[in-house]
C-alpha cells in the first residue's frame, strides 16, 4: 500500500512540474514555432509541422488557431492524456491556455497561424 502511494505521488508530481515549467512554444521548440509579429495584445505565431513531426511539452495562453492546411494532431498533455484533432484549411478555432505536446500524425505537412492573446479589457 505505501508503495502505491509513493508511485501515486509522484506522478502527480512529475504532472505538476511539467504543468508549470512548461516552457514558450517558441522558445521550447524554434525548429517549429516563429514569431510573426507581436504588440502588447497579441503574439501571432506561424507553426509547421512536417508529417509525422512531434514537438515538445510547451505552453500556450489563450488562443486563436486559423488552419493554413488540413491537417490531423494528437496532442498529449500534462497529465499524459491525449486527444485526437483535426482541422481543415480555413477553419478558426478559440484554444484555451494549456500545456500540450502536439504530433503531426498526417502524411502531409501541416500549418496553422497560432494568435496567442495576452489579455487586457477593450477600451
Amino acid at each position: 500500500m505505501t508503495s502505491r502511494f509513493a508511485v501515486c505521488c509522484a506522478v502527480l508530481c512529475f504532472c505538476f512540474t511539467a504543468a508549470v515549467f512548461a516552457q514558450d512554444a517558441v522558445k521550447a521548440d524554434p525548429a517549429h514555432y516563429k514569431v510573426e509579429m507581436e504588440n502588447a495584445q497579441v503574439r501571432i505565431l506561424r507553426v509547421h509541422y512536417g508529417p509525422h513531426e512531434k514537438s515538445v511539452m510547451h505552453s500556450h495562453p489563450d488562443s486563436v488557431a486559423v488552419f493554413l492546411s488540413d491537417g490531423t494532431i494528437k496532442f498529449t498533455f500534462a497529465d499524459g492524456k491525449t486527444q485526437d484533432a483535426s482541422g481543415t484549411k480555413g477553419q478558426v478555432l478559440y484554444t484555451p491556455a494549456q500545456v500540450h505536446n502536439p504530433e503531426n500524425t498526417g502524411d502531409a505537412p501541416f500549418d496553422i497561424i497560432v494568435i496567442e492573446l495576452k489579455g487586457g479589457a477593450a477600451k
